[in-house]
């Protein structure tokens, strides 16, 4: 089933297969739109689990955004629109952040968390990140085409290719469209040891340095954390490792079924 659901900000374009069980909710990064999560969302369909993925506004099939928003208060109106109070939180980079956010928020509905290479709201983040700097002058700059370069050399360590390439395009563009109006979610970084939330972390071992350090000092703070590395995997995780989040998602979503 395909559906826009009406949040603060906009339109939400989701996709929900349906069913009983505990759904698995894709968040997908800011460096790419709900597509990244294609060929994990067939594995999990094809297991009978619920999943259910949406496209950010200004990303993919999602309008533009047109008043401010916080990226919490979009995952929550998606969630209350499908009536889905419990469920595994898989979250990729950005979309981690909002996972790790309505584990803060709401705890009763989130019974697992798959994080892979997460951020986090309130997070210091170097101020001499180059990164930051290239990627805010091609921005400022309206250089379409030197973002794309910027994001491919940062994020795709691993290769590019067509399918890695598409979605920092299509970040690249929903970016823009959203920037204006997208607000960061509360802070969370300094409240995550009130995380009682089982999660498991996925980093790959060609990860952009200051994002394996920001992973690193999230998974130190989570009460009950592990972390996996991807060897051969860069920020593209769920492109890179489809079918290991595939299958640790599986495990989260059994279990969560499972009585205690």
């Amino acid at each position: 089933m395909e559906l826009m659901v009406q949040t603060g900000g906009g339109e939400v374009w989701v996709r929900d297969s349906g069913g009983d069980g505990v759904p698995v909710v894709l968040l997908h990064p800011g460096w790419g739109d709900s597509g990244i999560w294609d060929e994990i969302a067939r594995e999990l369909e094809a297991q009978q689990v619920r999943v259910v993925r949406y496209d950010s506004l200004g990303y993919g099939e999602s309008s533009a955004p047109t008043q401010r928003y916080t990226a919490l208060e979009e995952l929550r109106a998606v969630l209350d629109r499908l009536d889905v109070r419990r469920a595994v939180l898989a979250g990729h980079s950005g979309g981690g952040g909002t996972a790790l956010s309505m584990a803060i928020a709401e705890p009763d509905r989130v019974a697992e968390l798959i994080l892979l290479a997460p951020g986090a709201s309130g997070y210091p983040w170097p101020r001499d990140d180059p990164f930051m700097s290239d990627i805010s002058a091609a921005v400022q700059a309206r250089d379409v085409e030197g973002a794309v370069e910027i994001g491919l050399r940062t994020w795709a360590r691993a290769g590019s290719g067509e399918a890695v390439e598409t979605q920092i395009r299509s970040a690249v563009a929903g970016m823009e469209r959203q920037a204006r109006y997208l607000d960061e979610d509360p802070p969370v970084f300094d409240r995550l040891g009130e995380i009682r939330t089982p999660a498991t972390m996925f980093v790959g071992d060609l990860e952009y340095p200051m994002v394996a350090d920001c992973c690193r000092a999230i998974a130190d703070r989570l009460p009950s954390c592990r972390v996996l590395t991807l060897p051969g995997s860069d920020h593209m995780v769920p492109l890179r490792a489809p079918g290991a989040v595939a299958e640790l998602v599986l495990m989260a979503v059994t279990a969560a079924e499972t009585p205690a």
